[in-house]
Parts: structure tokens; C-alpha cells; sequence
């Protein structure tokens, strides 16, 4: 076993192999707050890779309701009792602030998957779901936990629920890469995409049982196992729309709500992000820290940021993103000019942006959140490509545009 640094633990931890060392690394911010759970990533993916024989209860892309929704059914639950099991009253944080990209949400005591394991019948601590449990991704679709007849406000909804778009996380420490017997699974170095190597699979399922977040899925047709490949196609530049330039994946360009910003982003010999405020995504998750991994505590260090919602009660929230979420709330309820600029940017283009900036504008208007008055700004965010060319702009101000006379109908 080696020991590698997991940054959202803010320690060293163990896990089968030595850190590899990728160029990019795949990551995404999905803003929850703007989610509308209209499905539309989901059937963008599944019209894409999932729609053949023996694919038929695969959803790489869901989208679930939360408290009570999950695909597999209670995923989540199941596998935070599992370490609860392995490791009672132990799975704690000591989250007293830290000003250091290793630990920017301080340290987790607990154990993780891998260390809950016994490195000898399992690399990580899982359970493989009943085939029933994978036959209603949308069960509990917009299952509140109450109604209040008398309304909910902010900044805590009385009865509350939210949508969870999840896709495969693209781990810097894969569970399923480590639990695979033969070596199947392994992840690309130029960008960090997970992918299995279906002629060395052999449908042992390891992976199934070892993904805490659930999302390698075994396909009976083939008897190998199947994930979320990244849409790497698109990230290599080889499709058609952009004439060889990297694309987001499916469900990132087909999203209606616009909760998503796809990016690679550099990355360090031992799996930490590049110093890099010009990029979104490091410019969120780092600069702003706004945008939170999905239980962080599982060990993985997934790829995939989530914003939180801002109307869920607090506890809940701390324990499916961590100590970050009161910080990252506050700062999205209150956003800087910088930021407020850049989150216009999530789905203004089709491009993967490397870079932005942001060109100050006047200012427009005042609003009052929780009591302290916000000044507003029409500044416009720009999205720049690898090599710095402009992909995109916008502005803060959408601008309004009224059509001249009445129009033909026909």
C-alpha cells in the first residue's frame, strides 16, 4: 500500500498505488441552485452511449432528488453506514479554518474507504446494490421532506428537497481502479478520464462494489463492466462542430439550466491543482471556494464541485459536501464582482474554457440579501482557449431586446 496526499482531507491516506502523474485533470462545477431536474443531461448521455442491448438500466448521467432519491436506491446512505460500521463515532473533522490549498477545508479523522478496508479481501470498503435498486433512477422525484402550510423562507426552507446531478467523478484515487483484480480500469494521463479496458475485463463486479458513488455498472449482455467515459471523443477535438478544438462532454452542453462548467485543469505530481486564478474552475474551487467535492470524506478525491443549495438546512449539507459549506453558501449568496462575472460563463459556450477574465462595467443597481445592501455590476466575463483566443463573452446585465412591429404568425 502506498500512502498519497488527498488535499479535500487535508492529510495523507492510503490507497493501492503510487499517485500517477496526469497532465489535465477532467473536473466540473455543477451549481446546484439552478438545477430544474428537467433530465435533459440525462437523456443527452443516454442517447448517446447507453442505449443498446444490456444498457437498459445504465443511466451514466442521473440526476436524483434529495433527501430521499438515489441511483442505485440510497447509495449514499449505505455506504456512509458502512464506514459508520467500520468505524463508530471515528468519522469526525477537525475543521478549524486552514489558509493552504492542501487543506482548504481542514482535516478529516475518520477513515476512508480504503482505509476502512482490509487490503485483503476488499481495497475499499462497499457493497454490491440488489438488481431491483437500479430500476428506479427517478424514484422520489420532487419528495419534499414536509409542506409547511405556512411557506418556507430563507436561509433555511422548513420543507425542503433539491436536485443531484451526478456523473462519474473522474477520481484522483478511483475505487474502482483499485478494487479491479485485473488491472481493467486505469486512468488516461493526458486528461485523468477513468476508463476500463474492456478486453482485460472480466465482469468480476469488484468495481460495482467498490465505487462509493455507484457509477461503474456492470452490463450482463457482455459481462464486462461499463462507466461515464467523459465524452473523451469530444475532449480529444474529434468532433465535427468545432472543427478539432476540445468540447464538453454531452450532458455538460445539452444542460437547459445552465448549473454546469466543464474544464481541465493542471494538476501536480501529487494530485493538487495547479496555482492557476485564471482558471474557472481552480478560480471557484480554490480562490472563491464556492464549490464543494461530493463526500469529500469517502477518500477519492472526486473531480466533480457541486455550489450548494442555499436553502437546505446546514447539516445535511456538511455531511454530503463537508466543513466548506457554510463558507461556500456565504459566498455565493453574496458573490464578488469577480465571481458574480465568471458564474455567467457556465454554459455560454460549447468550447472548454482554460481561462478567463473579467472587463468591469458599470453600476447598475443595489439589492438587499440577508439585510446588507449589494452593489451590482454589468461586468463582463470572457472565456479565453488554451492558447488565449476569446471563445465567449457575456455580461452580467442580460440585454433586452424588443422586436419591432407585429410579426407574421405564419
Amino acid at each position: 500500500m502506498a500512502q498519497v496526499h488527498n488535499w479535500h482531507l487535508g492529510r495523507d491516506m492510503r490507497y493501492r498505488f503510487e499517485t500517477g502523474k496526469q497532465e489535465r485533470q477532467f473536473a466540473a462545477v455543477f451549481n446546484i441552485n439552478r438545477c430544474i431536474a428537467c433530465q435533459t443531461c440525462t437523456m443527452a448521455c443516454k442517447s448517446t452511449w447507453t442505449h443498446s442491448p444490456g444498457q437498459e438500466l445504465m443511466w451514466w448521467n442521473n440526476v436524483e432528488t434529495k433527501p430521499y432519491g438515489g441511483y442505485p436506491d440510497h447509495w449514499d446512505v449505505k455506504t456512509l453506514e458502512l464506514l459508520d460500521e467500520a468505524n463508530p463515532g471515528g468519522q469526525v473533522w477537525d475543521a478549524d479554518p486552514v489558509e493552504d490549498v492542501s487543506a482548504p477545508y481542514g482535516r478529516f479523522d475518520g477513515q476512508t474507504v480504503f482505509e476502512a478496508a482490509d487490503g485483503l479481501t476488499q481495497e475499499a470498503v462497499g457493497y454490491l446494490p440488489a438488481e431491483h435498486e437500479w430500476k428506479a433512477p427517478n424514484r422520489f422525484e420532487d419528495h419534499a421532506t414536509k409542506f409547511p402550510a405556512a411557506g418556507v423562507s430563507l436561509p433555511e426552507h422548513d420543507g425542503w428537497f433539491f436536485y443531484l446531478a451526478r456523473i462519474c467523478n473522474h477520481c484522483t484515487y478511483p475505487a474502482c481502479l483499485a478494487a479491479c483484480p485485473r488491472n481493467a480500469i486505469y486512468k488516461r494521463p493526458e486528461d485523468g478520464i477513468v476508463l476500463v479496458d474492456q478486453e482485460r475485463c472480466r465482469g468480476y463486479r469488484k468495481c460495482v462494489e467498490a465505487c462509493p458513488y455507484k457509477k461503474t455498472m456492470y452490463r450482463p449482455t457482455t459481462k464486462t463492466t461499463e462507466k461515464c467515459i467523459g465524452c473523451y471523443p469530444r475532449i480529444e477535438g474529434k468532433d465535427p462542430l468545432t472543427e478539432g478544438l476540445p468540447m464538453e462532454p454531452r450532458c455538460m452542453a445539452a444542460c437547459v439550466g445552465k448549473i454546469r462548467m466543464h474544464g481541465l485543469v493542471k494538476v501536480e505530481a501529487d494530485g493538487t491543482w495547479t496555482d492557476d486564478p485564471t482558471h474557472p474552475l481552480y478560480y471557484m474551487v480554490h480562490e472563491e471556494q464556492v464549490a464543494l467535492p461530493l463526500y469529500p470524506q469517502f477518500g477519492t478525491q472526486p473531480n466533480i464541485y457541486y455550489i450548494p443549495p442555499r436553502w437546505v438546512p446546514r447539516d445535511y449539507l456538511r455531511q454530503m459536501f463537508g466543513p466548506g459549506v457554510d463558507r461556500a453558501i456565504e459566498r455565493y449568496t453574496r458573490p464578488s464582482r469577480r465571481l458574480l462575472a465568471l458564474l455567467q460563463l457556465f454554459r455560454a459556450s460549447q468550447r472548454i474554457i482554460y481561462s478567463f477574465d473579467v472587463e468591469e462595467g458599470p453600476k447598475v443597481g443595489e439589492i438587499t440579501v440577508g439585510g446588507d445592501v449589494v452593489e451590482m455590476f454589468n461586468d463582463t466575463a470572457v472565456g479565453f482557449d488554451e492558447s488565449g483566443g476569446e471563445i465567449v463573452r457575456v455580461a452580467v446585465e442580460e440585454p433586452i431586446f424588443e422586436r419591432p412591429g407585429k410579426l407574421n404568425s405564419i
